[in-house]
Formats: C-alpha cells, sequence, structure tokens
C-alpha cells in the first residue's frame, strides 16, 4: 500500500493570506501547506480520502490521471470544496463513486445541485456521481479491500476515519470513544490531526495527538491538519518521539 499526501494544513492553509507570521514566511517547502487530504493505493486501486479547495493543484502536482473513488470524512469546506473538480475524472471514467455519511451526503447535494440533480436538468459538462452511504459499525468494500469506518468527533460533530487494512486516516478529531478505539488496534501506520500547541475546542492539539498515539500504540504515526501556529516543520518534528513524524505535502510511504 501506497499513501500520499496531498494536502496537511488546516482551512486556511499555509501560508495563511496576508500573514506575516514567521511559518506562513518559511522558505522551507515542508511548510507551505494545502488543505487536508490523502490518497491510499493498492494493487490497481486508488481513493481520495476528502477533496478540499485544493484538489485540482494536488491532481496535477502529483500527476494523478484516474481516481477510483471519494471518501468524504465530513461536510465542512475545506473537505468538501474541491467536489468540481473531479470533472476530467468525470470524463474520462464516467460516473465517479462517492462514499461518506448520510448527513455528508445531502450537505453536498445542496451544495453542489448541479450534480446530484436528474440526468435531464443537468447543465452540459456537469460531472455525475454515485452515492454511497457510509455507516457506522458496518465495514465496506473498496475494490479488494475491507474499509473500516471509525466514529470520531470534531467538538459536537460526528466525523468518519478510515482503517484500510494496517493504515488508519483521522482528521479533525477532539475526542474517540473507547470503544472506537478498538478498532484502530494493530496499525503499522496511523495518520491524526495536531492542529496547534494551544488547546482548541474542536481539535487535537499536539499534546493530545501525542497522548492518543500512545493509547493506540501503531508501530509509526504521522500528523496532519496542522495550523501554522503548530511551529516550524524542523523544529517540531526534532522534538516528537522516534515513531511519530509531521506529515508535510507530497510526502509518500509505503505500508
Amino acid at each position: 500500500m501506497k499513501v500520499t499526501f496531498l494536502g496537511t494544513g488546516t482551512s486556511q492553509g499555509i501560508p495563511i493570506i496576508g500573514s506575516d507570521h514567521p511559518v506562513c514566511l518559511s522558505e522551507d517547502p515542508r511548510d507551505k501547506r494545502l488543505r487536508v487530504s490523502v490518497m491510499v493505493e493498492w494493487d490497481d486501486y486508488r481513493y481520495i480520502v476528502d477533496c478540499g479547495p485544493d484538489f485540482r493543484q494536488q491532481m496535477l502536482t502529483n500527476n494523478v490521471d484516474r481516481v477510483d473513488g471519494i471518501l468524504f470524512t465530513h461536510e465542512h469546506a475545506d473537505h468538501t470544496a474541491g467536489l468540481d473538480d473531479i470533472r476530467p475524472f468525470y470524463f474520462r471514467q464516467g460516473n465517479l463513486p462517492i462514499y461518506g455519511h448520510k448527513r455528508v451526503l445531502r450537505s453536498l447535494e445542496k451544495r453542489f445541485d448541479y450534480i446530484f440533480v436528474e440526468p435531464h436538468q443537468r447543465y452540459p459538462g456537469a460531472p455525475e456521481v454515485d452515492q454511497y452511504e457510509i455507516k457506522n459499525n458496518q465495514s465496506f468494500k473498496l475494490g479488494n479491500l475491507n474499509i473500516i469506518p471509525v466514529n470520531v468527533w470534531h467538538h459536537n460533530l460526528q466525523v468518519f476515519g478510515y482503517r484500510f487494512d494496517k493504515f488508519a486516516y483521522l482528521t479533525d478529531v477532539k475526542t474517540i470513544d473507547t470503544s472506537e478505539l478498538q478498532k484502530l488496534k494493530g496499525l503499522d501506520v496511523l495518520v491524526i490531526n495536531a492542529l496547534r500547541i494551544q488547546p482548541h475546542i474542536s481539535h487535537l492539539n499536539l499534546e493530545e495527538a501525542l497522548a492518543l498515539i500512545e493509547r493506540i500504540n501503531p508501530k509509526k504515526a504521522y500528523l496532519t491538519h496542522i495550523s501554522h501556529m503548530l511551529g516550524f516543520h524542523a523544529k517540531v518534528e526534532a522534538n516528537l518521539p522516534n515513531n511519530v513524524f509531521l506529515a508535510f505535502d507530497n510526502l509518500t510511504i509505503e505500508i
């Protein structure tokens, strides 16, 4: 399995428009972060988790010419706003499968109503999708792999993380029920959000993320959904535990 971090930033990305914060002015390319997304590939399958407003740029940067489907964690704009940019894939492949909680699919229908209308009402050139509802505690197949949804909380908003065999991807987490932690045992790689140093109402900060990683006990962990307030990539990573790393845009790992 190969995992590519398409984006590792928070909702505003780094640098933030108009900001003179030192991290936003950094010349280290690892400190420049698009909105969070990941691409997971195994055998002949390729799936994307979340398509935010930087989706087009991410696809071009990584020379992606085919996508088998998109999984959504939740409905916030930094995870969904790029849906219209699936059009080139639709033109080549036909209807693109999308997966998410029923609430998230209904949100997409409202925000991108021209995609979800009946065929005779669809504007020429608009993409078409096939919707697949994900339910908690119900695994589902992607290609030849069994995917386990992991229910987490983004303050009081339900969010899905996903386990792909020995790899799990969790973003926009603040809390997770003990019962859901059982779904994350025996991981080779865990990806989880770590927004900043200071506490936040709806995201794990660095201290909380490290504590949760210790509880889950994967072989390796990568931090994502990072804001400029976490600090410089090089300085933060130098002080992490030996099995924990800061993800950065376009990093690819093998599992």
